[in-house]
């Protein structure tokens, strides 16, 4: 539960009704949905944090800690007055003279609010919080025990009657602040505009929320970027066949061996099979001959003076030096002898066929990234192409009447500092950028932009996400019906970067106008639009301590350059100048601060790419 808040003036319980069917969200868990980092039920539990006793009446919630009194109405779905007298119940014997109501989707509600409900009270039965336009709102009250529990008792059974129905004649409004609930999907959008999403909202947004990319057959050495849409198994063994692991002499059965004269080379012809106390020279990597019980490395053999070459019973020679043999030379009939070196190790130095994969083993799972090492692995298996979604295919759009790109600069205008160096980001993050344009500050500019966005599986905007006279994009994406998935940050700066999906699927984000603030903010969440688009399993985050995040926290999370520190961790910028990149120069990436961190906080690092 964090830091509790202050206790109130006199001595409260608090109910927090959870449950209900949010029949306007298609019966969603309404309590559970996230706005400004926290779930709904999370910001009513903070609200009444100071509190002697909370029940929380709805569906039984395994997160939550064992303080907090877990009931249901009897029938579930009973209304708000079953609730209620379900919640009364389980906060047991010698109640406290007042209880605080209130229902879990309120976004905006604070432990101010009850405090000053509390103080509203004064000689009334109870006080209710009033809206911006004076109605009152029954599930955000306090009430005297005694009064509530005459009145629930006036009614008979608690089943389907309404909040109302128990208000009592000396009772008492208040309009405050924060009273609007989410009872739709467009009030849950609205909150979490005003609020901002946390970082790791809409990471999880993005993740789980945008359409994945249809998955398509390519070449692996062409899909770096992609994710594979299915397993990867290989197509044949590894080692294909028996191969010497060092190079040295594959020898059969123990030694002394008879060394003969041929070679086996890796890529080469196989060396014919291998007789008992026969060795031939042999490389790494070479097939190893047939009758082969070991490789002995060069560095645990040792040669013995020659001896003569020796027929075997038959009076067969054995050994290609033999003077007997086909084209035998009779100046070399003689035979080298191998021995092992006194206290030599006793190992096979042979990879098996299929030891390190056999046919049909899985390479890598669905949702790998194409990388080189998944390339190459997949080769050594047989196995070239795959299927696979992605990569991610981008069109940059430059912003502003005052950006130009190249020629002289006119009155008012300034040069293009990242647009150019974009490609090359987005490239780090698994992105592919196509194409860049430049969008003039009109009326209607990016109506026609988002509407010939269906070529492409991703617009990155740069500028015009925020509220000002030229900023069109919000406009546009609210015309143009797209989804959004983020409305707003919670992170300076970055705090108006906006993420939303086309009806043609098309994945749009629009980040902030100034430089460092847009590569901040990329970095940030490219990964996460890569993952969700892809279907690409997401990187843990690196973590450290940032020694001097104290100077660096702010109330809200704060995004930061930032070097390695030679003790290990990080240390930041406490000052961050967001019109260029020149911050970023000598620095090895930025740091994710927490709000109120502590020297020594931990914190997520993102690298920047070269």
């Amino acid at each position: 539960m964090g830091n509790r808040a202050a206790p109130p003036p006199e001595r409260a319980d608090a109910v927090v009704l959870a449950g209900g069917r949010a029949s306007r969200m298609g019966g969603v868990d309404k309590p559970g949905i996230v706005v400004g980092g926290r779930s709904l039920l999370a910001a009513a539990l903070a609200a009444v944090a100071g509190c002697a006793r909370v029940a929380v009446v709805g569906p039984d919630r395994a997160e939550l800690g064992p303080e907090i009194l877990q009931t249901r109405e009897q029938p579930p779905g009973a209304g708000p007055v079953a609730a209620l007298a379900a919640g009364l119940a389980a906060l047991g014997a010698d109640p406290a003279p007042l209880v605080v109501v209130l229902a879990a989707d309120l976004p905006f509600l604070t432990a101010d609010t009850v405090h000053r409900l509390i103080a509203q009270l004064g000689a009334a039965d109870a006080a209710f919080a009033a809206d911006r336009d004076g109605r009152p709102q029954y599930l955000i009250g306090v009430w005297r025990r005694r009064a509530l529990d005459a009145a629930l008792a006036g009614l008979g059974s608690p089943v389907n009657h309404p909040m109302k129905a128990l208000v009592p004649a000396a009772s008492t409004v208040l309009e405050l602040p924060g009273t609007d609930d989410c009872d739709t999907a467009d009030q849950v959008l609205r909150a979490r505009t005003a609020l901002g999403d946390t970082l790791d909202d809409a990471r999880a947004a993005l993740r789980t929320g945008l359409t994945p990319l249809p998955a398509r057959a390519s070449a692996l050495a062409d899909a770096r970027g992609a994710a594979l849409a299915e397993p990867l198994h290989a197509a044949g063994p590894l080692p294909r066949f028996d191969v010497s692991a060092m190079d040295g002499y594959a020898v059969s059965g123990p030694g002394p061996w008879r060394i003969r004269r041929d070679i086996g080379y890796a890529g080469g012809e196989r060396p014919a099979g291998l007789e008992p106390g026969e060795a031939v020279r042999i490389a790494t990597g070479a097939h190893v001959p047939d009758g082969t019980t070991r490789v002995v490395r060069d560095e645990f053999a040792t040669l013995l003076p020659d001896a003569p070459a020796r027929a075997d019973e038959s009076g067969d020679p054995r050994t290609p030096g033999h003077s007997d043999a086909p084209g035998a030379d009779p100046q070399n009939a003689r035979v080298e002898t191998l021995a092992l070196l006194p206290d030599s190790p006793v190992r096979g130095d042979i990879r098996r066929q299929g030891e390190d994969r056999a046919t049909g083993d899985e390479i890598a799972p669905a949702g790998a990234a194409i990388t080189t090492a998944l390339i190459s692995a997949a080769a050594s298996v047989e196995v070239t192409a795959a299927t696979v979604r992605g990569p991610v295919r981008a069109r940059i759009v430059m912003t502003g009447d005052e950006i130009r790109a190249d020629g002289p600069l006119h009155a008012g205008q300034t040069r293009d500092s990242i647009g150019p160096v974009l490609p090359r980001l987005l490239a780090g993050c698994g992105i592919v950028a196509v194409d860049r344009v430049h969008l003039r500050d009109t009326a209607h500019g990016f109506d026609a932009v988002l509407a010939a966005a269906h070529d492409r599986d991703l617009l990155v905007v740069v500028g015009a996400t925020g509220g000002g006279a030229a900023d069109q994009l919000r406009g546009a994406v609210a015309r143009a019906g797209a989804r959004i998935l983020v409305p707003r940050l919670r992170l300076r700066p970055g705090g108006s970067t906006l993420v939303a999906e086309t009806t043609s699927g098309t994945t749009v984000l629009g980040l902030p106008g100034n430089p460092y603030a847009a590569v901040a903010t990329l970095l940030a969440l490219a990964p996460a639009i890569v993952a969700g688009r892809t279907g690409a399993t997401p990187r843990p985050a690196q973590r450290g301590p940032l020694h001097n995040a104290a100077e660096i926290a702010a109330p809200v999370p704060r995004i930061v350059p930032a070097r390695h520190a030679p003790e290990g961790g990080f240390r930041g910028d406490p000052a961050v100048r967001t019109a260029h990149l020149g911050g970023l120069i000598d620095r090895d990436g930025l740091v994710v601060v927490p709000a109120g961190a502590a020297d020594g906080a931990l914190v997520e690092f993102l690298a920047l790419p070269g």
